[in-house]
């Protein structure tokens, strides 16, 4: 994967504790396992609906980062987003594994 197509999770906390949100995290996992633990904040949009979503929940000029199960899926879904016209989509890598790491907020019935 390029590495425009990339963000690191510790890259995305510290804009957060920088207080410069302006950016959208997507969880492309399904609703039972996005309602168990997610990133907190993240909008949960499943990968066989984001295309036809995105043009209603999601801003074209905003960063847009995504996870799922892997970041195969994730790999996918910005590519889809991308070729829909988002250009500011990007991986996040490592998924929610990687953000409790770093010490990220999470939400959920097992946070």
């Amino acid at each position: 994967m390029s590495s425009d197509l990339v963000a690191e999770v510790h890259d995305i906390k510290l804009n957060l504790q920088w207080g410069q949100p302006g950016f959208t995290i997507i969880d492309v996992r399904d609703r039972h396992t996005y309602n168990y633990s997610r990133i907190t904040g993240a909008i949960q949009i499943p990968l066989d609906e984001l295309v036809q979503r995105a043009p209603f929940a999601l801003q074209k000029q905003r960063q847009i980062y995504i996870y799922g199960d892997s970041d195969t899926q994730a790999g996918y879904a910005v590519q889809l987003l991308r070729a829909a016209g988002f250009n500011n989509a990007s991986v996040l890598r490592g998924g929610l594994t990687a953000w409790k790491t770093v010490g990220g907020a999470t939400e959920g019935v097992a946070a």
